[in-house]
């Protein structure tokens, strides 16, 4: 039962937020990672569920794990952590770029080392208030509504942050757009100056031979 309210909660979850949710299979100790382009000084919260890809498998899997690592875009580790079968995971990242979430089965069950294949879903929020699937299914209109002003609030600092990473990645990109044109430029000059000198150096040569020769 317990099982069931927490897959209900986590589809819950996923409708009422604008959230980078998914799900996919994961392999007996294998390793799935995906990068999120996430801004500086933001706050990024993961929740998960782990279960059998075959529905027919028991509801309570106590033997399945989920071991989390997460790498900045220098590939630095912020975080590396070992969970149970479902569960959330937080971190807060350092600098703007690509961050790296990755997740590797830890489970040690006999059967699924024989090749049993498993479903992971996965929600991943940003912004400095998330919707708690229990703060979501909460009964008082009034503090469920003022929750979800304070995240509609957060959602839209965090699009803040968003425009301004974009507009700092815009600004990169055009000075090395400008620096190669640049050196393109510099490159056909000096191209050109080359031909010309070999030009004259062959004019010369000419001149000299027919000389040499008294053919002029």
């Amino acid at each position: 039962m317990e099982m069931a309210t927490w897959k209900a909660g986590f589809l819950m979850l996923c409708c009422l937020t604008v959230t980078s949710g998914m799900f996919f299979d994961l392999g007996p100790q294998e390793e799935r990672c995906i990068i999120e382009e996430i801004p500086q000084d933001t706050l990024v919260t993961g929740y998960f569920l782990l279960e059998y890809w075959d529905t027919m498998k028991k509801d309570s899997s106590p033997h399945l794990g989920l071991t989390v690592t997460v790498r900045d875009p220098s590939h630095q580790v912020l975080m590396s952590k070992r969970y149970g079968s479902q569960g959330k995971f937080t971190f807060t990242s350092h600098s703007s770029g690509q961050h790296f979430l990755c997740l590797k089965s830890n489970s040690t069950r006999f059967s699924i080392f024989a090749g049993d294949r498993l479903r992971l879903h996965l929600d991943v929020q940003m912004g400095e208030n998330t919707i708690d699937p229990g703060a979501a299914r909460a009964k008082d209109t009034v503090k469920n509504m003022e929750y979800v002003l304070r995240h509609l609030i957060d959602q839209v600092l965090y699009i803040g942050k968003q425009q301004d990473f974009q507009r700092e990645r815009e600004e990169m990109f055009r000075q090395m757009s400008e620096d190669t044109n640049g050196k393109v430029l510099w490159w056909a000059v000096v191209q050109t100056a080359i031909l010309l000198m070999v030009g004259f150096w062959q004019v010369k040569r000419l001149k000299d031979f027919l000389i040499e020769k008294k053919l002029v």
